[in-house]
């Protein structure tokens, strides 16, 4: 029966895993904030997303009805809102064979299709190894440089700037499913399905609870209906809008950070 069980794992090579992603605010956030209105801010997110995967695809999808809120990108408390300009509340097709990327992003409902190629990392392979779900993983690190917009308070008011902002990750792969899936744009990356990820020792974890064989192939496709555009233009398509919503949001204080 043990080798029953090790060898079916060695074959999978489709299926579904369900992560839970915990988020953290960044404590440079706070830095300057009045305490009064730090204490209104919620500081961390607990949601669910869903890969399908087979052996050249995967699919993407965050799941609503397993939060409260139906906007992975929006914390809420009182009357604090903070909107984020993130990529984890996509649908997000990956065809690893292409290296290329077809996504489903909606902001103040409009749809964008947008396309873009996977970027490869720099992946630094360790020999510790930890098991996950009964899968033995394999440590994995590496860094993201990438730019983004850095939001301060002084005396109530929020300025923001360009800076180079570096990602230090933590990936546990498994070659037991030798597909190169992995939670969100973690794809084609590394010769095994990553089933926990760290970025920036804790500030977004996610961690597979779910891990089943069972998966319909044919939901592993490209999304549909939205505006098509590049990775470039719906960027500032992006900014455009968020800017937007932030100056006619209807009451109470709404604050747009980039994660």
């Amino acid at each position: 029966m043990i080798f029953f069980v090790v060898s079916a794992n060695a074959q999978m090579k489709e299926g579904r895993i369900v992560y839970e992603r915990t988020f953290q605010l960044p404590m440079r956030f706070f830095a300057n904030a009045d305490p009064g209105l730090s204490s209104q801010i919620p500081k961390t997110r607990t949601d669910q997303y869903e890969l399908l995967f087979d052996n050249n695809h995967s699919l993407w999808e965050f799941l609503p009805d397993a939060s409260n809120d139906n906007d992975p990108n929006t914390f809420s408390s009182g009357g604090m809102v903070l909107r984020f300009a993130s990529n984890s509340g996509e649908v997000a097709y990956y065809d690893f064979d292409n290296a290329t990327s077809v996504s489903k992003r909606e902001i103040a409902d409009k749809s964008f299709i947008v396309s873009d190629s996977l970027s490869k990392l720099v992946w630094k392979l360790s020999d510790e190894t930890k098991t996950i779900l009964t899968y033995t993983t394999h440590k994995a690190i590496t860094q993201k440089i990438a730019v983004r917009n850095r939001m301060t308070m002084e005396n109530g008011v929020m300025k923001t700037e360009q800076v180079s902002d570096t990602t230090n990750v933590i990936a546990w792969f498994t070659t037991d499913i030798p597909v190169p899936a992995g939670p969100g744009s973690y794809q084609g990356q590394l010769p095994g399905l990553i089933l926990e990820l760290d970025e920036n020792k804790g500030q977004t974890v996610f961690k597979a609870i779910e891990v089943s064989p069972k998966v319909s192939v044919s939901k592993i496709k490209e999304p549909k209906d939205g505006k098509k555009l590049t990775a470039a233009e719906f960027a500032k398509e992006r900014e455009k809008i968020l800017e937007e919503m932030r100056k006619n949001a209807p009451g109470g204080m709404q604050f747009r950070i980039q994660n």
